[in-house]
């Protein structure tokens, strides 16, 4: 009985013993480890905002919100801005894809429909802009401001709003289809391929917007990868899928133009997949389907003006066409081809200015200027080089591009002439862009459309119609690199001094 006690008494102090040496060593994980990254997450307003079983998942989003507020200033514009621009490349072969697979038709006129059609997804975008930009842009201040629940009731109110303004577009679209063609410029050889063609684009308008505004939300809160995956997967079908309509079917243009809303389609649904799988940071809540007025008002704050800016852009568009079409309807084709060879290097400024846009929206949330004035500069150096490199290239190599899309020779030597002019502008235009989308990022819209008014309205558009005037096509072609040199000095010092007046009043 005695060995038996003996037995248990030393059984009972060995589990005692086990107990004390595991407090022990968890007090010493906890307060080694565990409390010192306790202390450095305290700035990561997601991480104690989420649901134990996502765990796995919290570092992702920290990693999110490290870039957002802590990275190196240029680390982070190329970690937030390289998967843009690189979507942005999709986006390239995406506005390509049906001008190759027209050319391939040999019928120029075709091809100037499309071109002609090209304001009508500018418009498209514009209309996304408005929700895209205002609820994106919110979020991300949302989030330096350590406000998830108001992050996703602004994600929530994007997807609604995104609907419901698609559907508006659509049918006022094909209720004015005539006169818009009209207005595009259309003439009697190219209007009846332009209506079919922007017919079909407007009967899609909620899937294009859908696509657009969805990966815009996903880039607000950080998710830069995620956020291009609707571009990649878009531009692939319509890859596949032009050459089965436009050829197999015998559609010709109007299969170019299924193949783009199929493939904005297709890009929806693996934006919606990426929500509702679990992999964003975010998620849209169902008691948040009822749009907040406080939330709508402060989207359309920020974007309608972000959405002026794009129609804006729209109506210099139409008026350079249709000063265009009086040196021809091939004249047309040529600056079409020219046109979206330069969104190539248009899209690499737009893919860092959109990366540089979430950084500042978080950090002037956080008050974190000085920071906001380090991702500026290094961002402006890195578009600047890369823009550089890109109208060499342009430079070099423009008659062989311009030859990929058509065999006139006539159109290849306007079109290269054109295209050497236009890629002048590059690294003036990126740096304004920046500044601009920053401005936005900040809450302060009416300073990002002051930008673009004066660009487009004060200068672009009236010194278009005066050196069109007074050199003729020369001057039509170079109206531009002008004005971009002198925007680039007024919105970057605009820009700067905002920030250092924000920095010494503390909002």
């Amino acid at each position: 009985m005695r060995a038996k006690g003996l037995f248990f008494h030393y059984i009972g102090t060995g589990r005692r013993m086990q107990r004390q040496a595991i407090a022990v060593r968890s007090f010493f994980v906890y307060n080694i480890f565990e409390k010192q990254t306790d202390q450095e997450g305290k700035h990561e307003p997601m991480t104690d905002n989420r649901k134990p079983d996502r765990q796995t998942n919290t570092i992702r989003e920290d990693a999110r919100i490290y870039t957002l507020g802590r990275e190196k200033p240029a680390k982070a514009v190329v970690k937030m801005g390289v998967p843009l621009v690189a979507g942005m490349f999709i986006m390239v072969l995406y506005n390509l894809v049906d001008t190759f697979f027209i050319g391939l038709l040999r019928d120029d006129y075709q091809l100037a429909a499309v071109n002609l059609a090209y304001p009508v997804m500018m418009i498209t975008i514009a209309v996304s802009n408005m929700v895209g930009t205002g609820a994106s842009t919110l979020i991300a201040r949302c989030l330096g401001e350590n406000d998830p629940e108001k992050a996703e009731r602004t994600l929530t109110t994007g997807f609604v709003l995104t609907v419901l303004t698609g559907a508006v577009l659509a049918a006022t679209g094909l209720l004015l289809l005539h006169p818009i063609v009209r207005v595009l410029g259309a003439k009697e050889n190219t209007f009846l391929y332009t209506q079919q063609y922007v017919g079909i684009l407007l009967a899609g308008t909620i899937f294009t917007m859908a696509n657009y505004t969805l990966s815009q939300l996903l880039r607000g809160e950080g998710s830069a990868r995620y956020s291009i995956f609707g571009m990649v997967v878009g531009t692939v079908m319509n890859i596949l899928l032009d050459p089965l309509f436009i050829f197999a079917f015998g559609l010709e243009i109007r299969g170019a133009a299924i193949a783009t809303v199929l493939g904005n389609a297709c890009g929806m649904g693996v934006t919606l997949w990426v929500y509702l799988s679990g992999k964003s940071l975010l998620r849209p809540k169902r008691q948040y389907l009822r749009p907040a007025a406080d939330i709508t008002g402060e989207i359309y704050r920020v974007g309608v003006p972000a959405g002026l800016e794009t129609l804006l852009t729209s109506a210099a568009f139409i008026v350079n066409n249709n000063l265009a079409v009086a040196y021809g309807e091939l004249t047309v084709a040529a600056m079409g081809i020219a046109q979206k060879l330069l969104s190539l290097g248009n899209y690499i400024y737009q893919g860092f200015a959109a990366g540089v846009q979430p950084i500042m929206g978080y950090n002037y949330g956080a008050k974190n200027f000085r920071r906001m004035l380090a991702v500026l500069k290094a961002g402006i150096l890195i578009v600047c080089g890369i823009e550089l490199c890109v109208m060499a290239l342009y430079g070099i190599f423009a008659p062989l591009l311009i030859g990929i899309f058509t065999d006139s020779p006539e159109v290849v030597a306007t079109g290269a002439r054109v295209l050497r002019a236009l890629m002048c502008i590059l690294p003036f235009v990126g740096v304004t862009s920046m500044c601009r989308m920053s401005f936005q990022a900040m809450g302060r819209p009416m300073s990002a459309l002051g930008i673009t008014i004066l660009r487009q309205l004060v200068l672009y558009i009236p010194l278009l119609l005066l050196f069109n005037h007074l050199f003729g096509f020369t001057g039509l072609i170079w109206t531009q690199p002008f004005t971009e040199a002198v925007m680039m000095a007024v919105s970057c010092t605009f820009l700067v001094r905002t920030i250092r007046a924000a920095e010494r009043t503390g909002r």
